[in-house]
């Protein structure tokens, strides 16, 4: 087990878009709400490579976890002030191409992928065209070498495109995702042929159905979703995530839009408990992870948060486990803010609406 999370895209009836993702671990991280303003500076560090320098172009607000060895902040999360997101999903089967780069060159390692995306580009079609050129190694999640890092990633823009970046097979891959939706294994291109096995799904109840005669009728509404994935799997969550994202009514305000996307993403919240998995096998995570109440040698993933994204008013919300309403970042309120301003997510009072005030009374 190392995590299961949901992104997806919404659209409303303006045709305005909206991200919504799901974080679930085993397990609870130093998550942080971190503002980088415009002018940032950044270095990423891939193994015996010089650090690649680089300069903010665009502010963002994000959701970062320090890096266990170097204490650097990890974007796993975030909104650009220019409406382009980015996801970090776990993804095992991580395997990326071998160096073979010179020593000398400054080259980008893949956990820093939300840093730079998010700071030096404003749209989908940017990052893909810089990805092109630019070497990306996949280094190591912890010391010594251990545990590659295992994920891959997506991106979403004002415009409603979305890109998915996975290292897979010893190669690095960047796919247009036509459908905005993404979960963790297998490969993107193999949940994308899996929707073959649903051209049957609609958001129509066919509620009445007459045999030799003898008619027979639901007695309720809902029948229409009887064909849906029940597992949490990412593949049944993938197929949930393209129908949930496509079916859910229009909304025709950016307000009800993001109210609409957070029902959708109820749809992914797990409570703890509601699947376990033995302590001592699999990864790392699912040995260090706590147990589950009334079964000490069990793990549980669970919703660690729910992040919503407005990609043209440039909201951020976000929710935690042990909260029932969001915490709304205001990139736009942001913009002038010129330090970068740092909060751990678990030090906002779960009645505090408004995250960006939290951030901006940092002295």
């Amino acid at each position: 087990m190392v995590a299961a999370c949901t992104s997806l895209l919404y659209t409303d009836a303006n045709g305005a878009h909206y991200a919504g993702r799901t974080m679930e671990l085993p397990m609870e991280l130093p998550y942080q709400a971190t503002y980088f303003p415009k002018g940032a500076s950044f270095g990423s560090k891939a193994d015996h490579h010089h650090t690649l320098d680089f300069t903010g172009q665009f502010g963002f607000m994000s959701l970062t976890v320090p890096d266990p060895v170097t204490k650097d902040l990890k974007v796993v999360e975030g909104l650009n002030d220019q409406g382009l997101s980015f996801s970090v999903l776990a993804y095992a089967n991580t395997e990326g191409p071998k160096d073979m780069v010179d020593n000398t060159t400054g080259v980008l390692a893949a956990i820093d992928l939300g840093a730079w995306a998010l700071s030096q580009f404003k749209d989908v079609a940017a990052v893909k065209a810089a990805l092109a050129k630019q070497e990306v190694l996949v280094t190591a999640l912890l010391p010594l070498g251990i545990m590659k890092t295992p994920f891959h990633y997506t991106l979403h823009d004002a415009s409603g495109a979305s890109l998915v970046i996975e290292f897979a097979n010893g190669k690095q891959t960047v796919i247009d995702n036509p459908l905005g939706v993404m979960t963790n294994g297998p490969e993107f291109a193999w949940h994308m042929t899996n929707l073959n096995n649903y051209t049957f799904l609609n958001n129509k109840d066919q509620s009445k159905l007459e045999l030799n005669g003898v008619s027979f009728q639901q007695p309720d509404s809902g029948i229409a979703t009887a064909g849906l994935p029940a597992s949490n799997t990412s593949v049944g969550r993938f197929v949930r995530g393209v129908y949930y994202s496509q079916f859910a009514e229009k909304a025709k305000t950016p307000e009800q839009a993001i109210t609409t996307l957070a029902h959708v993403m109820n749809n992914f919240d797990r409570p703890r408990g509601i699947t376990m998995d033995e302590r001592f096998k699999g990864e790392i995570a699912n040995i260090t992870a706590p147990g589950v109440e009334g079964h000490a040698t069990y793990t549980t993933e669970y919703t660690s948060w729910t992040a919503l994204s407005d990609l043209a008013q440039l909201q951020f919300k976000v929710r935690s486990y042990n909260s029932l309403n969001y915490i709304n970042f205001n990139l736009k309120a942001l913009a002038k803010e010129s330090r970068q301003k740092t909060v751990h997510l678990s030090k906002i009072n779960a009645d505090v609406s408004s995250g960006t005030q939290a951030l901006l009374d940092i002295k």
